[in-house]
């Protein structure tokens, strides 16, 4: 697909952290980089609310038919915050039935409260990713993920802070995994094995995995590599182990830095 078919929409900005995934979440450390006036904590609304619906001159959609929309990736779209406004974008969601949405959470336990009333078994428009970073957060965030109805289902592993196994979560319909190391200043360190061990769960399950980012600090092989921001994607390509069946979905590679 052609690059101008991917989209960004934060239709708000701004995220508490609530677990360990969060520590060094990427948002903070963009926001003080460039000099953010508000705290990183607070919810507000952008420019793009409305950016789905938006039309040109002509009364076309400024949003091709067709395009990837990645949600909320400076926030988290569950975030209680943003309860006011959520309503509009499930609208816009449905609205556009011709563009493909997702957005990753680390708040699934809150997906229940705030499904619109026309949800029925999911939108077949969006897909929804549920965050994990440890064996903790996998064994109380993928049960209910699971449990509930959502037409498409990815898990991501970001930022992977130790061996998770994932093997008796992914029988609820999950249709991808993809990993990532943490990046950052402060990252913490990401072991290979991990990541291999993921790979051969999803492997075993016919399960399509991709491996999207080594993060800073990787250790394989028992040695530790300091991996430049601007490597870490092409590296983790570069490994070659990403594993793709004729089913999934998985988001572009930067996207998986997202560890708020």
């Amino acid at each position: 697909m052609k690059e101008d078919f991917f989209v960004d929409w934060n239709p708000w900005h701004g995220c508490t952290k609530i677990s360990t995934g969060c520590r060094y979440c990427y948002v903070y450390r963009q926001d003080e980089m460039y000099g953010a006036a508000v705290a990183s904590s607070v919810c507000r609304k952008t420019q793009n609310f409305g950016l789905p619906v938006k039309k040109k001159r002509d009364g076309s959609y400024k949003i091709k038919s067709g395009s990837y929309v990645y949600t909320c990736f400076t926030s988290d779209f569950l975030l209680d915050s943003a309860d006011d406004w959520r309503g509009d974008c499930w609208k816009m969601i449905r609205e556009r039935s011709d563009c493909f949405f997702c957005f990753f959470t680390k708040r699934i336990d809150r997906l229940a409260d705030c499904l619109p009333h026309d949800w029925g078994e999911g939108y077949d428009n969006l897909a929804i990713g549920c965050t994990v970073e440890n064996q903790d957060r996998a064994d109380y965030r993928l049960p209910i993920f699971n449990s509930l109805p959502i037409k498409h289902k990815m898990i991501i592993a970001a930022p992977l802070l130790g061996p998770i196994n994932l093997s008796r979560h992914l029988n609820g319909g999950i249709q991808s995994v993809s990993v990532s190391g943490e990046s950052g200043i402060d990252a913490r360190i990401c072991d290979y094995k991990w990541v291999l061990d993921i790979r051969r769960q999803c492997v075993e399950k016919n399960i399509p995995f991709s491996y999207h980012q080594t993060g800073a600090h990787l250790i394989k092989d028992g040695k530790r590599y300091n991996i430049k921001r601007s490597l870490q994607i092409s590296q983790a390509k570069r490994a070659g182990i990403d594993f793709m069946t004729e089913y999934g979905f998985v988001p572009k590679n930067e996207d998986c830095d997202k560890g708020e």
